[in-house]
Formats: structure tokens, C-alpha cells, sequence
């Protein structure tokens, strides 16, 4: 789902619930207008779904929208305040694609590294190949050159294709990371940046929860389920528990609470009362961290991609430099008698 597509959709609907449309006719009207996708098929679905009289909560329970937004429109069809609600969560989505469209722009550069250094590798190493091919019809220089070793009893042959081959399993790594939600789940609370987003997100949406209503360990439940695979649902749902069991405000809560670092615990136990504030300030506070690792990020990564790739380079050409600058001696040897 393109989260600021689905921001937009809910600031037009808001708009058009406090024009006093009806519900049915407002997703119908922004239906037609949106691009083809699952998004619109599942907006779609939802209009037909209560056109035939189904009730909201039902009609959303049908439909793959995000658990956060299902659970947030119930909540202000309960209160009475579906507008004010969906202006709440398109300003959620607002920033949550803002900040993740920031974090991919900054895989940007090493993924431009790697393509650019796999191509690179092995053009240079089939050159060198060919080379070696053309040395080896030469009998004498075989006898100067010995078995072909470098840097110890490494063959060159293995020596230059080790870069084209280390390359190629960091792309499969990367690739298998990125595709297994799992994975990508646990990484997303452990890379710099991906941390500080991810705990903003969450304390966002629980912020986002609590000011319309739901109460602190319905907030946590929904938050542990989003998380459910991350390392984050553990410390989720031993605060949960401890909530439903009558020992645990917020004030209590224990120190061991990885990945949740002491400072955004400590910015949600000294709002007292009003954790919802807590929340968002801590919300706040690790976008702002976010924002600033990102831009650190990108000045850094552009002058260390170049850096790598000279390595790569580097690495590739010494072999060739290395036997080029031995048939320079043999051939000068050869002259000398």
C-alpha cells in the first residue's frame, strides 16, 4: 500500500463526512477517482460491503487495510468522531511515508554500488581471464610465472574471481533479507536510522490510540500485534500484562526493556498521567532522530561508496598490474642476452 496515497484518500473523505455525505458515497466518488490498484479494489469492496448494509466494524473486518486503521476507525464510529479520526490517521500515514520514503532513498547509494561494482568485477575479471588464456600459450613465461600463485599459495585464477563471487552472495543476502518479512522485521529495530523510525512509528500509533479513546493495554495488544515478529512484542506484551493484571502503570515498568532504550521510557513515565502525551513526545523525538542519522547517512555514504568501489577496483587490477609488471622484466631479460 503507498502510504501517502491512503493519507490523501482520508483527508478527502474526512472532508467530505463533515460536508455531511454519506459514507457509501464518499468512497464511491473517491473510488472512481483513484488509480487502479489493491488499494481502490479493497476501498471498492468496502463501499459494496456496506451499500449492502453491513455495519463499519464488520465491513472493515472483511478487508486487508492496515490492523492500525481498522481498529482507529472503530473507535471513532464509537465515539462519534469518524472525521476527526481519519484526519488523525492520514496525518499518521502522512509522516510514516515521508520518513520510510527518506529511509529508502538512503539504500539508494549502496544498492547503486553494488550493481555498478558487480558489472565492474566482472567485466575486469573476464579481461583477466582472457589474459591468463593468451600468458599460458607461452611456455617460457609459464616457467617465469611458476604455477600462477600470488599472495601466498593462492592461485591468481581464485584470486579474481573472488570479488565477482563475494558480491554476488552480499546481493543474495541482501535480496533474502529483504523479501522475508521476518528478517526484515528483526533488522528494521537493529540498523541506525530503521531503529529511531520504528520507534517513532510505534509510539505514534499508541499515542494515536490513546487520544481517541482506547485504553492503555488495548493500545499495547495493538502494538504487540503489529510488532509481532519483531523484538519490540516482547517488552509489549510483558507491559501488557502487567496493565491487565492491576501492577503496572507505566511508572513501574522495569528497565529491561531492549529495544525500547531508557530514554523513551523515560520521556513515557514522566507525563504521569497523560501517557498519550508521553507517547507522542517520544514519537516526536525519534522522528527527529531519524531525520537527523538520515542526513548524517546520506553525506557519508556517497564519499564511502566511492571509496569502496576503489577498493573493488583495486583489488580486481592487481593480479593483471602484478603479471603485467612480470612480463615487463621477462621480456626486458630476454633483450638483455
Amino acid at each position: 500500500m503507498k502510504h501517502d496515497e491512503f493519507a490523501f484518500f482520508n483527508q478527502q473523505l474526512a472532508a467530505m463526512l463533515r460536508e455531511d455525505i454519506p459514507l457509501e458515497g464518499a468512497l464511491r466518488q473517491l473510488c472512481a477517482g483513484m488509480r487502479k490498484g489493491p488499494l481502490r479494489d479493497e476501498l471498492q469492496r468496502l463501499e459494496a460491503d456496506l451499500a449492502g448494509g453491513a455495519p463499519l466494524p464488520d465491513a472493515l473486518s472483511r478487508r486487508a487495510l492496515p490492523e492500525l486503521y481498522r481498529r482507529m476507525v472503530t473507535i471513532g464510529v464509537r465515539g462519534n468522531d469518524l472525521p476527526g479520526v481519519l484526519l488523525l490517521l492520514a496525518d499518521h500515514y502522512h509522516r510514516h511515508n515521508t520518513l520510510w520514503a527518506r529511509l529508502k532513498g538512503l539504500l539508494l547509494y549502496p544498492l547503486i554500488v553494488l550493481v555498478v561494482a558487480l558489472g565492474l568485477t566482472l567485466v575486469l575479471t573476464l579481461i583477466l581471464k582472457w589474459f591468463l588464456a593468451e600468458i599460458r600459450g607461452a611456455p617460457e613465461l609459464l616457467e617465469w610465472g611458476g604455477r600462477w600463485r600470488l599472495f601466498g599459495q593462492w592461485p591468481v585464477e581464485i584470486l579474481i574471481w573472488f570479488p565477482p563471487i563475494a558480491l554476488a552472495l552480499g546481493a543474495l543476502a541482501g535480496v533474502v533479507a529483504a523479501t522475508l518479512p521476518a528478517c526484515r522485521a528483526r533488522l528494521r529495530w537493529r540498523l541506525p536510522a530503521f531503529r529511531e523510525a520504528s520507534l517513532a512509528q510505534l509510539a505514534s500509533a499508541i499515542a494515536l490510540m490513546l487520544k481517541n479513546g482506547a485504553t492503555l493495554p488495548e493500545a499495547l495488544a495493538l502494538a504487540e500485534a503489529l510488532e509481532s515478529h519483531t523484538p519490540a512484542a516482547a517488552p509489549l506484551a510483558r507491559w501488557r500484562r502487567r496493565l491487565e493484571a492491576g501492577q503496572g502503570k507505566p511508572a513501574d515498568w522495569d528497565a529491561e526493556n531492549r529495544p525500547f532504550p531508557p530514554l523513551f521510557l523515560w520521556l513515557v513515565q514522566r507525563s504521569g498521567e497523560d501517557v498519550a502525551a508521553g507517547f507522542q513526545q517520544a514519537a516526536d523525538l525519534y522522528r527527529a532522530r531519524a531525520s537527523y542519522r538520515i542526513e548524517m547517512m546520506l553525506y557519508g555514504a556517497l564519499p564511502v561508496a566511492i571509496v569502496l568501489l576503489g577498493l573493488m577496483v583495486l583489488w580486481q587490477a592487481a593480479p593483471g598490474v602484478i603479471w603485467l609488471t612480470r612480463l615487463g622484466d621477462f621480456l626486458y631479460l630476454v633483450g638483455s642476452f
